[in-house]
């Protein structure tokens, strides 16, 4: 019991070397990913090279692959969070011109750990704190769209060009997109209560505390229990359908609807993933999935953005902020955005 208590307690005693033995035993797993899936399937009565085979490699494999990937990428992130606060974001943001404002909105997205549901409070705290609407708008289209989590998975994935590519268009989608909606003045079309709302309190204390080490660390502990705790069903549900597209979808059908030839290909998948709800880590594996059968890399692409920046349940929740015409071009500029995205990459790569 005493050894068991000295161990819970050695984060705090040694932050530095925790991070260090931590990282270490990471990469160890992560490697031995490979390996231990084929040794899995070898194990059951089944051959390697059957579909149902192929699909429990991919399961066995992408699973624990993605929840490394997430587990460490957060961790890092809830040490990063600790030096930034809503608050502080906020200040920043309030004030700032069209253009200059909605660049640094978009970017600071990318460092929020929120899906496009859980962005929308922090969206009407920045329109009470003065935030003008387009630039509010930027920030709640990059936050699920262009975070930390999406580019590390793609970056692990599929390699750094194809999450930097995401990383330039996702941001040009969410600048644009903001510049646009600031541009049309249409502050009118908030909910009356939001509208009485903005301007009427503070952006808070904004004061950075010294905070130790070891409980930047405990912080991070944290961001992964509640993240990773929430999103690791999606997961698992992804990782299964992108198994089963693996291992049973042969790769004609996919290429024969979701090819580059196939002018109707990202339309259809736009509107195929908006009455989806999910994340990055729970759609990249059907992304992954996808592009191994001969799906065009845009129109898969096209599909994640619009499963993770323009979900149903995104809308409903927005309607309680948002009167329609104002939801209604939100939607609009967004899926613009996201159709050029997927016809570019289809058109480059």
């Amino acid at each position: 019991m005493q050894a068991l208590q000295q161990l819970r307690r050695f984060p705090a005693q040694q932050p530095l070397l925790f991070v260090l033995l931590a990282t270490a035993v990471w990469f160890l797993l992560y490697r031995s990913l490979i390996p231990a899936s084929e040794a899995l399937v070898a194990a059951l009565p089944i051959e390697r090279d059957s579909h149902l085979g192929g699909a429990l490699q991919f399961f066995f494999y992408d699973t624990p692959k993605v929840l490394l990937l997430l587990t460490g990428i957060v961790f890092v992130m809830g040490i990063i969070h600790t030096f930034i606060s809503p608050e502080r974001t906020r200040a920043m943001l309030s004030g700032k011109r069209l253009g200059v404002g909605n660049a640094m909105a978009a970017t600071l997205g990318i460092v929020t750990p929120f899906c496009s549901c859980s962005a929308v409070p922090l969206f009407i705290g920045f329109l009470q704190a003065g935030v003008p609407l387009g630039v509010t708008f930027s920030f709640l289209i990059a936050a699920p769209m262009v975070n930390e989590v999406a580019l590390i998975l793609l970056f692990g994935l599929f390699g750094w060009q194809v999450a930097a590519l995401y990383l330039v268009m996702g941001l040009l989608i969410a600048i644009v997109a903001g510049m646009l909606i600031g541009k049309l003045n249409m502050e009118e079309h908030l909910e009356d209560w939001v509208r009485k709302m903005q301007n009427t309190q503070s952006a808070g204390n904004v004061g950075a505390s010294a905070m130790p080490w070891a409980e930047r660390i405990q912080h991070g502990f944290g961001h992964v229990r509640e993240i990773v705790g929430k999103v690791w069903p999606y997961i698992v549900v992804g990782v299964g359908l992108g198994a089963l597209i693996h291992g049973f979808v042969p790769e004609d059908f996919m290429a024969s609807f979701m090819g580059k030839d196939v002018w109707w290909a990202v339309p259809a998948a736009v509107l195929l993933g908006v009455p989806m709800y999910t994340n990055a880590a729970g759609v990249i594996p059907i992304v992954q999935a996808l592009l191994a059968k001969g799906a065009a890399l845009g129109t898969v692409l096209a599909f994640m953005m619009s499963v993770i920046a323009l979900s149903a349940p995104e809308m409903i929740i927005l309607r309680k902020v948002l009167k329609p015409r104002l939801i209604a071009t939100f939607i609009g500029v967004v899926a613009t955005g996201i159709l050029l995205v997927g016809y570019i990459f289809n058109l480059v790569l």
